[in-house]
């Protein structure tokens, strides 16, 4: 024991086992692969030994928290883990193996690509991950909610992509600095070309941020197009018509144009006007009585708010009486307003209420006195 303690405290201990360990390796350097290959097997072992750590012990501890982000995050890294430190084995094999000579470089120089890639993907679908989380808690971050969550999306989709081209050039020693004054140079000529496209890329982006409509709003343009959006990208935004057709608007018009959107406000609901014109001398307190019948029999017609009858003016040959009622959703106006127009018609007919129509009266005078003249 005394002998043992000495021989560890001048740290003899140690080169007495590493010496042997180190003699071998040194006589399995005259065999070109073996060396190579020990290598390859211990960082499959470690990079098992990773993994294994990481969606073992680590996926366990986090397994207890409130939260699933970071559950999400440990099953996406574990594949980029294994593969990294595979990388990283692989590369030190091609450091030691002598017999790759001028092919080295390039070997270093995929290895490290492929481990830009592994990153540049695994960071892209985690902050994915990342902002779909952050956008369920608005208190907290305002700025990220599912509007915005396509905006975020592109931008750090950008960021990544551009780290990941740096390093690409580094790992195949390229001197970025040349590329960003050429790419530079470039950009200020596509600009210019390409003023549209750049004018639809930020009008999404103020319309993602600003969100005077989403997806699923009824809106209606000021020229005249109405229908349902069904998409907003960065260039354009798509709405689909009650004809099913689908129409894809430039940004840039959606930004310049006055949108009305039947789906803001407090809420959906969406107020429907019936005018109808009744003949003078009709009682009046009795049609109101049965248009409020009708809209209220009326399933679609919302009973809060609740449906109102306006007498609305004095027209030339009826008395004009408009039937208000609300609707759930604005995508059932037209044909909630076709069945009240029908039923207000049969009823209107049973009751013997008139619903005048213009007349024309084409009076001859003087005929007889041009036949005598004949």
């Amino acid at each position: 024991m005394e002998t043992l303690s000495i021989a560890i405290a001048q740290g003899s201990f140690v080169d007495t086992i590493w010496s042997p360990v180190e003699n071998l390796w040194e006589d399995l350097g005259d065999l070109p692969a073996v060396q190579p290959a020990i290598i390859i097997a211990l960082t499959i072992v470690c990079a098992k030994l990773a993994a294994w750590l990481l969606t073992g012990l680590i996926g366990r501890w986090v397994g207890k928290t409130e939260t699933t982000l970071d559950d999400d995050l440990i099953k996406l890294m574990h594949r980029p883990v294994f593969m990294i430190v595979l990388l990283i084995g692989l590369g030190m094999a091609a450091v030691q193996a002598d017999f790759l000579g001028a092919a080295l470089a390039p070997t270093l120089a995929i290895l490290k690509t492929l481990g830009i890639i592994f990153v540049a993907v695994f960071t892209i679908r985690s902050s994915h991950v990342i902002l779909e989380a952050l956008s369920r808690n608005r208190e907290r971050f305002p700025m990220i909610q599912s509007r915005t969550l396509p905006l975020f999306y592109n931008v750090s989709l950008l960021v990544v992509i551009g780290a990941a081209l740096y390093f690409l050039c580094l790992a195949w020693k390229i001197n970025p600095s040349a590329w960003l004054a050429s790419a530079g140079i470039i950009g200020l000529a596509l600009s210019f070309a390409a003023k549209d496209s750049l004018a639809n890329l930020f009008a999404g982006a103020f319309i993602l941020a600003d969100a005077p409509y989403k997806i699923g709003d009824f809106i209606l343009l000021d020229s005249g197009e109405r229908g349902r959006v069904t998409h907003i990208g960065l260039r354009s935004t798509r709405m689909l018509t009650r004809d099913d057709v689908e129409i894809t608007v430039p940004n840039a018009v959606m930004g310049n144009s006055k949108i009305t959107n039947e789906s803001g406000g407090p809420y959906e609901k969406e107020r429907i006007r019936i005018r109808v014109g009744v003949a003078y001398g009709t009682d009046i307190d009795r049609v109101e009585e049965l248009l409020l019948a009708i809209a209220v029999s009326h399933s679609e017609i919302t009973d809060d708010p609740e449906p109102k009858v306006r007498f609305k003016d004095f027209g030339d040959s009826a008395l004009l009486v408009e039937l208000r009622g609300w609707i759930r959703e604005p995508v059932l106006r037209g044909r909630v307003s076709h069945m009240l127009r029908k039923e207000i018609y049969k009823c209107f007919l049973a009751e013997g209420i008139e619903i005048p129509y213009p007349k024309l009266d084409v009076s001859l005078q003087g005929a007889e006195g041009n036949q005598g003249g004949a």
